[in-house]
């Protein structure tokens, strides 16, 4: 194990040590920076930082190094801090330089006083994100991660409270009981610290108690666009490159944590003032935007940004970032067994789908559809599968998706009723008063899979938000985008989700691709069916599934001149044998099942024989078509 006695517990320490050898040079700032990316890199290190994700709060020592694995729900105002100052004592004069870099609350000793006319002073600005785990992350992603982590923790001992920390799913009781709000409020504030100055911090959360109490209902919603999520919300405040993320990005920051519950204090004593009606212009927040933006660092505590990056995925049993060497002797390992992985996930999922080779075929080109890029507004390579043929009203749709949410990282199941469609939050939308992007199911990070069960829609009037809920939904398959609400304006957001409808007929929403389920067999107990095929698969063979799935999605793919020229040629014969039926859109859709065909054997470029088998595939899944129509009349 690396020495990780400074740099992980006391981070600050660390980065006092630089600034005090470069003083107030710009290049202080950058040698911390490179100080923690080269201590992450020894020895596995990153395994040593707990994550956020996984470790309770109270287990977390105050300004220690954290990580936190999270999708960007919304972006506040830059903000202004101290990024160095100058402490003075009245007594000896004696002068002190300081940093307020990752810090919420500027140091100063007990007997000093900061000179705010300093000319030493230097004002930086930060960015502050709020952060929610991703949204529909697998149970096996998170066991994974845990698994993998090494860190130590324990309870903090420094300071003993009355009670641990409200668990996550106890603030959740909370929120739907009101009542217990009070009762179980007193005695939270001080259990947050774990090390450094206890008795000032023993004052400060018994004065926090009587500040905070009143102020603690209504109960803070932690805007997660999904229902039933748990887990941490986060501030988390960037200092460099900030521009280069964007809202619904997938995130991995470390970072400094800031519980200090003296930034609850502040913001109470901020509300208080600000319904005074002296000195109107010295807080122009409105108190819903003082609680949204500073909530107690209790519930949604603070991550002083050190290093951040972009996540291209959040399986856990992959390398972060493919491009890297280490990463290209993995990829090569796992291509040499691709072709009986592909064999046994055919195999499992035509199980899944009644012994339905064909629906199992197009599945996986669903699941390992991406889109790769964007020509002016039309999403190239969204592959969204309308799998008509469900069994209504029965529990098959359900446990087909439990199964995908087995093999994908993150995934949602929206249940198309007629009460969800009237009464869910579907697109975000900006809420002026407290200056928020209010999250809504749509919200949701790249490349989660989002399986729309519309096996269960019956009769029944759609109002206006439900009728909006269906435009969206139209939108999200069609253009890959996400109309949000603005009130006064629609901002486009693109995404880049894969959608799976399950019906029982054709769709009411578009799609790409409708395959007619043919069952070939009929189990008398589907639940213990459906159930049976996961116990039956290895843990291993299903690792090497979820390793399948992420790991193509995220390959190259190119057609050479010389197949192109022959694809051309040989949709002109099909024009001229088939002119009527044959359109540009299937040309479109046949390249589509081509390219993720060649993808699904490991191929990144297209041949003779995938596009074929691509024909061949499309053919089947036509005549498929025309038998239904046949059978159902208008049915198509």
């Amino acid at each position: 194990m690396p020495c990780v006695a400074d740099w992980l517990n006391s981070p600050l320490s660390i980065v006092q040590g630089i600034f005090a050898q470069n003083g107030p040079s710009p290049d202080w700032e950058k040698k911390v920076t490179e100080y923690f990316r080269e201590k992450l890199k020894e020895n596995n290190a990153a395994n040593w930082v707990p994550s956020l994700n996984d470790v309770p709060l109270h287990y977390l020592k105050p300004n220690s190094l954290v990580k936190f694995r999270c999708m960007v729900q919304d972006m506040f105002d830059p903000e202004f801090y101290m990024g160095v100052y100058e402490t003075i004592d009245p007594n000896t004069k004696t002068r002190v330089l300081r940093f307020g870099k990752y810090r919420d609350v500027a140091e100063c000793g007990s007997q000093q006083e900061i000179d705010l006319n300093s000319s030493q002073m230097v004002t930086l600005e930060r960015q502050t994100f709020y952060c929610v785990p991703v949204p529909g992350e697998s149970a096996w992603v998170k066991e994974a991660y845990i698994s993998a982590s090494q860190a130590r923790v324990s309870p903090s001992t420094s300071y003993t409270p009355s009670r641990h920390k409200r668990s996550y799913e106890e603030d959740e009781d909370v929120e739907l009981h009101p009542s217990k709000q009070k009762e179980q409020h007193m005695g939270n504030i001080g259990d947050i610290h774990g090390c450094g100055e206890p008795k000032r911090l023993e004052t400060e959360a018994s004065a926090g108690h009587q500040l905070i109490s009143p102020n603690c209902s209504p109960p803070l919603d932690l805007n997660f666009p999904l229902p039933g999520e748990k887990g941490p919300a986060c501030l988390v405040k960037v200092y460099e490159r900030w521009d280069s993320f964007k809202v619904n990005d997938t995130l991995e920051v470390y970072g400094i944590l800031s519980v200090d519950p003296a930034l609850s204090i502040i913001n109470n004593e901020e509300r208080e003032n600000s319904s005074s009606p002296f000195d109107p212009m010295e807080c122009m927040d409105t108190v819903e935007e003082q609680r949204v933006h500073s909530p107690p660092a209790s519930l949604v505590p603070r991550i002083h940004v050190i290093l951040a990056q972009k996540l291209q995925h959040i399986n856990p049993l992959l390398p972060a970032c493919l491009n890297e060497e280490e990463s290209k002797s993995f990829v090569s390992s796992f291509m040499m067994e691709l072709s009986p992985v592909r064999a046994e996930l055919l195999g499992f999922l035509t199980h899944a789908l009644l012994g339905d080779n064909l629906a199992a075929e197009y599945l996986i080109l669903h699941l390992i559809s991406t889109v790769y890029a964007r020509r002016d507004v039309l999403p190239l390579g969204k592959f969204t599968v309308n799998l008509s043929g469900c069994p209504r009203n029965s529990v098959f749709t359900e446990h087909l998706y439990r199964i995908i949410q087995q093999l994908v990282p993150a995934s949602y199941r929206l249940q198309m009723t007629i009460e969800n469609m009237n009464h869910s939050r579907f697109i975000p939308h900006k809420d002026y008063t407290a200056n928020r992007l209010v999250s809504g199911v749509l919200q949701l990070a790249s490349n989660t899979s989002l399986v729309i069960d519309e096996t269960l829609l019956q009769q029944g009037q759609l109002d206006t938000t439900g009728v909006h809920n269906v435009t969206a939904l139209g939108n999200l398959i069609t253009w890959q985008k996400v109309d949000y609400d603005f009130s006064y304006h629609q901002m486009e957001f693109p995404c880049n989700i894969n959608v799976l409808i399950t019906s029982e007929g054709r769709s009411l929403l578009p799609s790409d691709c409708q395959v007619p389920l043919q069952p070939q067999i009929i189990p008398p107990n589907m639940e213990e069916y459906m159930n049976s095929l996961l116990t039956a698969v290895l843990p291993s063979m299903l690792n090497k599934f979820r390793v399948y799935l992420s790991l193509l999605r995220l390959l190259d793919y190119s057609i050479s001149d010389e197949v192109t020229k022959a694809v051309e040629e040989d949709f002109v014969e099909m024009r001229k044998n088939d002119s009527e039926s044959i359109t540009a859109d299937d040309l479109h859709r046949t390249l589509l099942v081509a390219r993720f065909l060649s993808l699904s054997a490991g191929q990144t470029t297209l041949s003779r024989e995938r596009w074929l088998r691509a024909k061949q595939l499309e053919a089947l899944r036509k005549a498929r078509l025309q038998q239904q129509k046949c059978v159902n009349g208008n049915e198509l």
